[in-house]
């Protein structure tokens, strides 16, 4: 399989082979149903065969004898390389190098020399007749050679030069062959090939007392007044806990099996540790440390990292004073916010960039207790910003949501394979993970201020039975937390075109596109990190 792989394309046989990502989509499970369906398939014993001379092993779909020799099939769901019917059936390259492979594993285990082999195509009900000649031997041992060369490299080698590969793989996502021939041609149609959005959920455990269960493939939540609430495992793609909530040994396994991220957010707001399958293997983990060990590399990063911040914010700013008074009101801060933008595209030092962000977050943040001045009466005009503690109630909601967008930025980065910890802006002051804050600046106005701004001219709040106060501390009430939840997730569910890229997506697949756009920066085509900006 290893081999075919190869065949099809280096970079998918890397992918899964040398990184070991594998992701199962629709065609897969149709591949895997096809076979346990076909009845010349299940009457034959399957042979898994081995040899320490070439280094390979494999299991054979099926065996059949004629006049005395063996031959080896193998069985494909899809259509034969012939273009009709009056045509031979032909073999795919990748198909030729698999039963090629098996029939010189057959010819070591039976000490038999093996001239044919077939596959069979089950979309044409075609049968493409293999000749096992020297020239396709060859070409086994040199895949096997190639094999072993790239499983010793830490660099992906390049996508694929045919570009209807890419369309029927399914680790496209991972690898998001179209976004790297943008770069070299940015006028070009962006055919889509990274999903729209998940067809999983974030869910959210929030009652204080409740235990999550196991109950055969299904999650159970038990709330302490005996209410139940159950969740298919094919339905979730998260999992966090709130407070004091538990879950069972039996259900953080199967949470393990199933690929789903858990999650612990403290009662308070505070994000505390997840437990997460990481994807792929060191060999990602040494390109991103060999390419944030680059000065250069993490400044120019950085730069556009903070001038796409600081853009969203200006870009907010003049939109929703756009057409009334308030634009009057802070025309000093847009010009600040102005200023700090050009400044940031040409600043020589993380050092200088973290001082324009620290004026422009200053003016942004003005700008934001002028447009909330109105709900003083209510409790929810916003002052100044505090985090530790939130001073005030619009504090606690921010500190709340940015937790929740920290969350899935920790989620998306390590779905993705990268280390949270080794960051290009942010700098390891605390236990909070730098690549992570570095990944929030992109995301904090779409899917956090935009959101309190706008439930707080709606009057969605109400002071006293959201929000709870403990001497200068203010958070989140039980009540107040699913209010902010239900905002937050909602949010993220809403769909966005990328301007760059050129194609549609909720804001929950954007932050893991982002975070893949971020890995071609050092393993890629570098050019289209960051580039996204609000509309």
């Amino acid at each position: 399989m290893a081999l075919h792989a190869l065949g099809y394309c280096e970079r998918l046989f890397y992918l899964e082979e040398v990184e070991g990502i594998r992701v199962a989509d629709a065609n897969v499970y149709d591949g895997r149903r096809f076979h346990e369906v076909i009845p010349e398939y299940n009457a034959v014993e399957r042979l898994t065969l081995e040899s320490e001379r070439l280094g390979i092993y494999g299991r054979l779909d099926c065996v059949r004898s004629s006049r005395g020799k063996m031959i080896p099939f193998e069985y494909k769901k899809g259509r034969s390389k012939s273009g009709s019917a009056d045509e031979v059936a032909g073999a795919w390259p990748s198909d030729m190098l698999q039963i090629g492979a098996y029939a010189m594993l057959l010819e070591e285990y039976t000490g038999n020399q093996i001239s044919e082999g077939r596959v069979y195509y089950a979309a044409d009900r075609r049968t493409a007749v293999i000749s096992i000649n020297q020239t396709l031997r060859n070409a086994v041992k040199e895949a096997i050679a190639r094999a072993r060369m790239l499983r010793m490299s830490k660099e992906r080698p390049p996508i694929a030069d045919n570009e209807k590969l890419c369309g029927r793989c399914s680790l496209a996502p991972v690898c998001l062959p179209e976004e790297e021939r943008l770069i070299e041609h940015p006028d070009r149609e962006t055919l889509r090939l990274f999903p729209e959005k998940y067809e999983t959920w974030d869910v959210h455990v929030l009652e204080p007392g409740s235990t999550v269960r196991r109950s055969g493939e299904s999650l159970v939540i038990d709330r302490k007044d005996g209410e139940k609430k159950s969740f298919p495992i094919r339905q979730v793609r998260s999992i966090t806990l709130h407070g004091n909530c538990q879950m069972t040994t039996q259900t953080l396994q199967l949470c393990a099996n199933n690929g789903i991220s858990i999650h612990w957010v403290g009662s308070g707001g505070k994000y505390i540790g997840s437990l997460m399958q990481a994807a792929g293997g060191v060999q990602r983990r040494l390109r991103q440390y060999e390419g944030l060990s680059n000065d250069d590399l993490a400044l120019t990063l950085a730069r556009r990292l903070v001038t796409a911040k600081i853009e969203s914010q200006l870009r907010y700013m003049l939109r929703i004073s756009r057409g009334n008074d308030r634009r009057n009101d802070f025309q000093e801060q847009i010009q600040t916010l102005r200023n700090m933008l050009k400044h940031s595209a040409a600043a020589d030092s993380r050092d200088t960039l973290l001082g324009y962000e620290g004026i422009a977050s200053k003016a942004y943040f003005a700008c934001i207790a002028l447009l909330t001045a109105p709900h003083k009466a209510s409790g929810m005009a916003f002052e100044h910003r505090s985090k530790r503690p939130p001073e005030n109630a619009i504090n606690a909601v921010l500190s709340f949501m940015y937790s929740l967008l920290y969350r899935d930025c920790v989620q998306a980065i390590i779905s993705v394979g990268l280390d949270p910890a080794i960051g290009f802006y942010h700098q390891p002051r605390s236990s909070a993970y730098p690549l992570a804050m570095d990944v929030m600046e992109m995301f904090r106005v779409p899917l956090v201020d935009m959101i309190y701004l706008g439930s707080v001219n709606r009057n969605q709040w109400v002071l006293e039975e959201d929000f709870t106060t403990a001497g200068k501390q203010v958070w989140l009430s039980d009540l107040g937390r699913k209010k902010a939840i239900q905002l937050y997730e909602a949010r993220k569910q809403d769909t966005w075109k990328h301007p760059a890229i050129g194609y549609s997506l909720t804001y929950a697949r954007h932050l893991e596109l982002e975070v893949r756009l971020l890995e071609k920066e050092w393993s890629g085509r570098p050019g289209l990190f960051a580039v996204n900006r609000i509309r």
